[in-house]
């Protein structure tokens, strides 16, 4: 009978050495993964300062206003180029 409680306590206390093995193989493997978020989430928080720093950048009117000469080949409107329409012009012209 002492046999039998014997092999009984080494099947048992294999099985909770292999227990032991896998949870730790588990907590390392879930360590790591832990690690791997860690270092995204810090990456993704420099690119999100990167993105609203150029928002920032590209939002300012000497930037955009660059851009509309530059690329699209608008000019500033000075006082020659200007057209003024009067109210009191028309009436004349409709009223005679």
């Amino acid at each position: 009978m002492s046999g039998r409680v014997t092999v009984l306590l080494l099947i048992a206390l294999l099985l909770c050495a292999l227990m032991l093995v896998k949870t730790q193989y588990q907590a390392r493997h879930l360590f790591i993964e832990l690690e791997r978020s860690q270092t995204e989430a810090r990456q993704l928080e420099v690119e999100w300062s990167q993105l609203q720093l150029d928002q920032s950048n590209l939002g300012k009117h000497e930037r955009i206003q660059a851009s509309a000469i530059k690329e699209l080949d608008m000019v500033p409107v000075t006082a020659e180029r200007t057209q003024y329409l009067t109210l009191h012009s028309q009436q004349k012209t409709n009223g005679q």
